[in-house]
């Protein structure tokens, strides 16, 4: 009589508990996460449930991005609360608020220097300057001459406290390494002048830019923004390993399927893609657990260093994912992430 054997399931030489990320770029305090879209409410808070989906994807830390005075305050006050950093500053594309500040911009910029120094240490720390320096593609929100003037007065905040910088550029590169370079940042990320290196984030610049920011002893970090076009993927093949960092800018940025990265994504072992990109619902159809379409997550952290593995041919993706790791844990001064 015959004997059925029960098939044994398939086991995946992917573990997916083995690869650990730090999200360097997660807008937090960006209403999606409440579940408002467009100021309007579509469906229940549910950034504790995404925020569970992080962890089982490997993301054990983030950094929230402080985009302005205001909100770099309740970017600290949620990294308190969750146990994870913040940096403190002004985004280019707000750099008006200087000047319409109720004692001028010397008042804006003391008022960062206050929040700084109120957090420096302990739980929910201040772990760099920025978001600051510069956007040409939007200077109908501020022109480049007042972007110029108060990226440059942050850059003091990072000499003054020892801080990384965390950078952002557009269509500006001249500019940007020029002041860099005037404010004593052109070698060694500034170490002469009381600097501490930092991040270009969300990089998108051709391969020769990234050469120069790396040589000026900056890291470059890379999201889904970072890998559009076959252009994006020959910057990104550019940067050299002990320079790179791995970022979402959630809730923007997604890796989507137009974009060139997709061809790489699609090697993507299943255990991993489940974690990385699980399915999602409209926020019409919201249903509590589930992503929601159109909004990017930390999760997908993974998805980018799976496309920055497979342009480093050769190199295994636990080898890619501990570099970044490496990299992020020395500049930022997350030592307490290894423990």
């Amino acid at each position: 009589m015959p004997v059925t054997v029960a098939s044994r399931p398939t086991v995946t030489a992917v573990d997916p508990r083995q690869f650990r990320f730090i999200d360097i770029a997660v807008n937090l305090t960006d209403p999606v996460f409440r579940g408002f879209h467009h100021g309007r409410q579509k469906h229940d808070d549910d950034l504790e449930a995404m925020l569970e989906r992080c962890k089982a994807a490997g993301v054990r830390s983030m950094i929230i991005t402080g985009g302005s005075l205001h909100e770099s305050k309740e970017s600290l006050e949620l990294a308190k609360q969750h146990n994870f950093y913040a940096t403190v500053g002004c985004h280019p594309t707000r750099s008006k608020q200087f000047d319409q500040f109720k004692s001028g911009p010397e008042g804006y910029l003391q008022e960062l220097d206050k929040v700084i120094e109120q957090n420096l240490s302990g739980k929910g720390r201040a772990v760099a300057v920025g978001e600051c320096g510069l956007d040409y593609d939007r200077t109908h929100f501020a022109s480049p001459e007042t972007q110029r003037t108060h990226f440059r007065s942050q850059l003091s905040l990072a000499k003054k406290y020892h801080l990384p910088l965390f950078l952002h550029s557009r269509a500006a590169h001249a500019d940007f390494v020029k002041i860099l370079r005037e404010e004593g940042f052109g070698e060694d990320g500034g170490k002469a002048v009381g600097g501490k290196g930092g991040v270009v984030h969300s990089f998108t610049g051709p391969p020769e830019e990234a050469i120069e920011l790396m040589d000026m002893g900056f890291h470059i970090g890379v999201n889904g923004c970072s890998m559009k076009t076959t252009e994006n993927l020959a910057a990104v093949r550019a940067i050299r390993p002990e320079k790179i960092m791995f970022e979402t800018d959630a809730p923007w940025c997604s890796l989507t399927s137009t974009h060139a990265s997709k061809a790489h994504l699609n090697s993507l072992p299943p255990s991993l893609n489940s974690l990385y990109f699980p399915p999602a619902t409209k926020p019409e159809s919201f249903m509590y657990g589930k992503p929601v379409k159109g909004r990017n997550e930390p999760t997908a952290i993974g998805g980018v260093a799976w496309v920055v593995h497979k342009l480093n041919e050769g190199v295994p993706f636990e080898k890619v994912t501990e570099k970044a790791w490496k990299n992020t844990v020395e500049v930022f001064g997350l030592e307490e992430l290894n423990a």
